[in-house]
């Protein structure tokens, strides 16, 4: 979706709130985790506030106004040729994908443990691999369509943001150390969701339901794609997480490459 202008009747403007951190950019053993995957120092979540009531159906105008708006644009990060930028031309138009985004249990990923995916210990099994000497079964039914496993997880269940962001932590960065078992991959996603992901309990029957929208985004300066880079590079993402009852927004961006090797 291509944008213009911002509605009159909605247009939303944003604040930064740089004392508001999540928690696994603060643990040492997810950041030791994330060194390892070659992540560490091009991840971020930046959070804002915003002072209008969103709805879904207003997510093209919300991230219209949100690259547009002179506080973001002026604290918002990116990262080009390793070095954290901000948007260095006014952005023109904008790509947003509403990101299914409704579980609140790790039950997804539990078919994974039970097709020969995985050895009973949890180690991923290895597989020959022409390319990668080290390739595993896991990265096979990741992203490999011919794959025999990679039906074992849905095509709706792979929109979900939860198994992107499982995926994407999979993937890593340009130098990425791989896990010999898959349990740093599902307790790091669990972790990072439960930290970008708020959710509301009902008061009569007690289910629990996710309360945000996550959109994956894109921008476009005159020059074409600037964020989240300069080239599409399926490693290279942004996502606004809308919590609309305390009117935050967090972008949770990683840019592909040589990540930090230093805590």
């Amino acid at each position: 979706m291509a944008g213009e202008k911002c509605a009159f009747e909605q247009t939303f403007s944003f604040s930064p709130l740089p004392s508001k951190k999540p928690s696994f950019l603060q643990d040492r053993d997810t950041l030791t985790l994330l060194m390892k995957w070659s992540m560490l120092g091009r991840i971020s979540a930046q959070c804002y506030s915003f002072d209008q009531c969103f709805y879904p159906y207003s997510s093209e105008k919300f991230v219209q106004c949100f690259f547009r708006d002179p506080n973001v644009v002026s604290s918002l990060r990116r990262m080009e040729a390793g070095a954290w930028v901000p948007l260095d031309k006014p952005v023109v138009s904008v790509d947003v994908e509403q990101v299914l985004c409704t579980k609140v249990s790790m039950d997804l990923f539990d078919p994974i443990y039970s097709c020969g995916i995985l050895r009973p210990s949890g180690h991923v099994v290895k597989c020959f691999h022409d390319v990668y000497p080290d390739y595993d079964e896991l990265r096979q039914m990741l992203q490999e369509k011919d794959s025999e496993q990679y039906y074992v997880v849905g095509n709706e269940e792979r929109g979900e943001f939860l198994f992107r962001l499982f995926k994407h932590l999979c993937f890593g960065g340009e130098l990425c150390q791989y896990e010999d078992t898959i349990e740093p991959y599902i307790s790091t996603t669990k972790q990072i969701y439960k930290d970008l992901i708020s959710v509301q309990k009902d008061p009569e029957t007690k289910k629990i339901s996710v309360l945000s929208t996550v959109l994956k985004v894109c921008a476009y300066d005159e020059s074409g794609l600037c964020y989240p880079g300069r080239r599409e590079e399926e490693q290279t993402f942004a996502y606004l997480i809308v919590d609309p009852l305390k009117r935050h927004v967090t972008v949770f961006y990683h840019c592909y490459g040589v990540g930090n090797f230093t805590l």
